[in-house]
């Protein structure tokens, strides 16, 4: 009996650190994709900073664009 008592013990035992090795594993996965995400969302912001920065400046070209036209062909009054 005190044998099999052993047995149980030392089985145990491995499980247990089995199971720790396994969260130690899951939480360095965990940081790991944590900073991956933290990367994408960096990169999304900056990307949708450009956008807004390429439209301002879309509009500001036909601002200036339709200032400086000049109408070669006016038509007569009568």
């Amino acid at each position: 009996m005190k044998e099999q008592l052993k047995q149980r013990l030392e089985k145990l035992r491995n499980e247990l650190a089995s199971g720790q090795k396994m969260v130690a594993d899951l939480k360095a996965k965990q940081k790991n994709l944590n900073q991956t995400l933290l990367r994408i969302q960096g990169a999304i912001q900056v990307l949708e900073e450009e956008i807004v920065k390429r439209e301002q400046d879309d509009f500001a070209e036909t601002l200036d664009f339709s200032k400086n036209q000049v109408i070669s062909n006016p038509v007569k009054q009568l």
